[in-house]
């Protein structure tokens, strides 16, 4: 599941961090969709557009301190 979205940012990782750095990237299929300084803002604003489990937030970060969000995620 999301692994596309996955392959995507690796295979884009620098490209990113270049363009988004310390942002939370929204990637659907082999596409950015959204950029975020806060992972709230990228989870509430794709759910209502993408729906669950169709999008993938990424932060652009060094490789040592890299974490993976899905959409499956639920912020109180």
């Amino acid at each position: 599941m999301l692994d596309k979205e996955f392959s995507y940012f690796k295979k884009n990782k620098d490209i990113l961090m270049k363009k988004y750095p310390k942002m939370y990237v929204v990637i659907v299929g082999e596409s950015v969709v959204g950029t975020y300084e806060k992972i709230e803002d990228a989870y509430l604003k794709s759910v209502s557009t993408y729906g669950l489990g169709k999008f993938l937030i990424q932060q652009c970060v060094q490789e040592n301190s890299v974490q993976t969000f899905i959409s499956r995620a639920v912020f109180n």
